[in-house]
Parts: structure tokens; C-alpha cells; sequence
């Protein structure tokens, strides 16, 4: 195949047209797709029928534009063909940077092509046509990106509508087998069930920034940096203040789990405060809820952000569950109903592994103070906090008394 059009006003080299040693298209594009394959490592990882396909359709356009270029022609009204290569491309999974890649080594051949017949004459033209191949290369790349990137969004989208779909469809305990095919997302044997709490940041309550933009970014940076350590394999529902991400436990052990908990606190630059549980597929529905109660659990007890497993605190959980046990010893601190001040101590003091130093600072208080108030817990209800078996009882106590009718009174202090 040879371009078709008498040349107007070109580029010549050695006294012949510049675009001379590119005429003959078919050979040209052949050799070219030849290289790309013995030589352009990411290409030769592509499936065949792409390089017998796109990739050598895309050469040959690509040769066509650069010809009628140094002619003096106008562009031909070829470029839909790369928009819809590079489409192809994305939907595919073949990586930008391959793409590109490939489209700068073939110029960078086509270029030795043409200077290898120059001379000292040819100085100017050779100059012009620098100019205009670096036209050329910015005009297919820029088609070529914006394709791209247009159909990999939509591609992203579509994947993206699926799982939350697939995750929705696991929480919820409905059939999810032909939604995992369609999303290609292999359902696991067993899942470590994450609760997550996310506080706000605090440019959130700026107000000279909107708070809501605040969000949508902390929410951004949290996602990416789950996909980041986790990939396709975990699954999550999260909004700006939390949500559940599944993670299957084939692809990392428990003891992990903490420091993926750190990485996304980092990338929101917010604690975060999680619960975690393993359920099967089956479980799952069931396993998000009473991990969600062992976080508000947590969350009510003012504990400090991180990771808590139901096995560390099975104990406590029982204690919340309903039932005259739990009224009984939520009744243990009333006497300090008319000292709110002598209550948020206790919970500032047991939620600080009794720190006294900690407490104290955290409540802008002295330790003399903290000491104080301590003594007065004693004398009101009757139990040391600074004895081991008196503290169970308090600690119980308020454990109980944080899903007892006090507790909104509680937690507004």
C-alpha cells in the first residue's frame, strides 16, 4: 500500500521528499509492528489478535498522518480510527504507558529512516521537520490520551457500580454468584468483616472552607489508599463517617490487620476507630451487624482509635446486652448522676488504661485534681477506683450503663 496524492510543497532530504523512506505504508507498518513485538517488552505481552489487529491499524494511520505531514497535505480525517483503538485499548486493560511508549518508538524509527540518507545540506529541512514531528506526536498523543482516559473512566465506573452492587448484594445475604462473574471478582471462602468509624477532619468545621468538599476528599484518600493495599480483593461500603469493607482473609493474616487500619487513619489523617470479625459468605449479614455493635460499643466506651476484635472483648459486649444484669449494674453509678464531672473522669480514666498523667491532660486538669475526684468516686458509690477488683465493678458499670437509659445523658458530657 503507498499514499495516494501528489505531494504540494514538502520537506525533501538528499534532493527526495522526506516522507520517502515512509511511502510504502504496508511494509513500513509491518517492520514497524515487527520491532514493537522483538523489542518493546510491554508489547510483547499483548494478545495476538491486538497486534495483528489495532496495534498494526494504529501503525499504518499513524504512518499516513505523518506522510501527508512532511507533504505539505493536510491531516488525513483518519484520527476517529485512534480514538477508537485507544477505547479498545482501555476497555482491554492495556496499560497508557504502553501505548504511548509504543507510539514514540515508532517515530523515533520513522526519524532514522529519514535522516539516514541527510547531509550537511539538508540542515534546515531537517530542522522543520523536527518541528513538525513533535506537531505530530503532540496531536496522536493528545487523541489517543483523551480516549483513553475517557473509556477508562467509564470503564472504572461500570466496575465500580458493580462491586458496590456485589457488596451491597453480601451484606445484605442475597445470591451474589452471577454478580461476581460479571464484576470478574472471585468470591472468597471467609471474610474478615471491618467496622469502620471515621471521624470528621478537622477542616471540616473550618469555617472558611466547605466542609462538605473537606469530606469528599478525606473519603477520596481513604478509598484510594484501600485499593492501594488491598487491590480488587477487598470490597467496601464507606461514606464520609464510615461504613463495612470485607476482606478476604486468603490474601493477609489477622495480625495485618492492624497496620491496614494505621494506613488508612494515615491517608485520612483521621483516627479511625474499626471492629473485626471472620464470616463466611452466608455469615456476613449477620457478622456486619454485630461487628457495627461492637464498634458503637467501643465508640460509647470513648476507647482510643484502632482495631478491636470481638474476641478481646467479648466479655464487655455481653455486658451490653439487655436484661436485668445490665440495669443492675448501670445502677451502681447513679450516686454520680449529680456530679457529671466525677463520671467523665472515670471514663476519661479507665478509656486512658489509668494514666493519670494522660487523664489529666487530656481533661486539661492537675493529677492533684484527678486524685481528688477519684477519692470522691470511692466515697459516693462505694468502689476504689484505684483497687483491681473495685475497678472491674466500675468499669462493668459503666459498660452496662453506656446502653442503659442514662447513656445519652452520658455521652452529651
Amino acid at each position: 500500500m503507498t499514499t495516494d496524492g501528489t505531494p504540494r510543497v514538502g520537506l525533501t532530504v538528499s534532493g527526495r521528499p522526506m516522507s520517502a523512506p515512509l511511502q510504502d505504508v504496508r511494509t513500513v507498518s509491518r517492520q514497524l509492528v515487527g520491532h514493537f513485538v522483538d523489542h518493546v517488552i510491554p508489547c510483547a505481552t499483548l494478545p495476538g489478535d491486538i497486534i495483528a489487529g489495532d496495534v498494526t491499524t494504529v501503525t499504518r494511520v499513524c504512518l499516513e498522518l505523518a506522510v501527508s505531514m512532511l507533504d505539505g497535505r493536510d491531516i488525513p480525517a483518519k484520527t476517529s480510527r485512534l480514538s477508537e483503538a485507544a477505547a479498545g485499548w482501555a476497555r482491554e486493560g492495556v496499560p497508557i504507558d504502553t501505548v504511548l511508549h509504543s507510539i514514540h518508538e515508532g517515530f523515533q524509527l520513522g526519524m532514522d529512516r529519514v535522516m539516514s540518507t541527510a547531509d550537511a545540506g539538508d540542515h534546515e529541512n531537517l530542522v522543520a521537520g523536527a518541528k513538525l514531528v513533535v506537531t505530530m506526536l503532540d496531536t496522536i498523543s493528545a487523541i489517543v490520551s483523551r480516549a483513553y482516559i475517557r473509556e477508562h473512566k467509564a470503564v472504572v465506573s461500570e466496575h465500580h457500580t458493580a462491586v458496590h452492587t456485589l457488596t451491597s448484594a453480601l451484606l445484605g445475604g442475597h445470591p451474589t454468584s452471577t454478580m461476581a462473574r460479571e464484576c470478574g471478582i472471585e468470591i472468597a471462602a471467609a471474610y474478615y468483616v471491618l467496622a469502620l468509624a471515621v471521624p470528621k477532619h478537622p477542616d471540616e468545621a473550618n469555617p472558611q472552607l466547605d466542609g462538605k468538599v473537606v469530606a469528599r476528599r478525606k473519603l477520596r484518600r481513604l478509598q484510594a489508599e484501600l485499593a492501594t493495599r488491598c487491590g480488587d480483593s477487598a470490597l467496601a461500603l464507606l461514606s464520609v463517617d464510615g461504613g463495612t469493607v470485607l476482606v478476604p482473609t486468603s490474601t493477609r493474616i489477622d495480625s495485618h490487620l492492624d497496620l491496614l487500619v494505621a494506613q488508612l487513619s494515615a491517608a485520612a489523617r483521621v483516627p479511625i476507630t474499626a471492629a473485626v470479625l471472620v464470616a463466611s459468605p452466608e455469615e456476613i449479614p449477620a457478622g456486619t451487624d454485630r461487628a457495627h455493635e461492637l464498634l458503637d460499643m467501643v465508640q460509647r466506651l470513648q476507647c482510643v482509635a484502632g482495631l478491636y476484635r470481638f474476641t478481646d472483648l467479648a466479655l464487655e459486649y455481653q455486658l451490653t446486652r439487655p436484661g436485668p444484669g445490665r440495669e443492675t449494674l448501670g445502677a451502681l453509678l447513679d450516686p454520680l448522676d449529680a456530679h457529671p464531672e466525677l463520671l467523665h473522669t472515670l471514663k476519661c480514666h479507665i478509656s486512658n488504661n489509668l494514666n493519670r498523667q494522660r487523664t489529666a491532660r487530656l481533661m486539661h486538669i492537675h493529677t492533684n485534681t484527678v486524685d481528688y475526684r477519684l477519692k470522691r468516686i470511692c466515697q459516693l458509690t462505694g468502689f476504689d477506683p484505684t483497687l483491681t477488683t473495685d475497678l472491674w465493678q466500675l468499669r462493668s458499670a459503666l459498660i452496662a450503663r453506656s446502653f442503659s437509659d442514662h447513656s445519652e445523658a452520658d455521652r452529651s458530657m
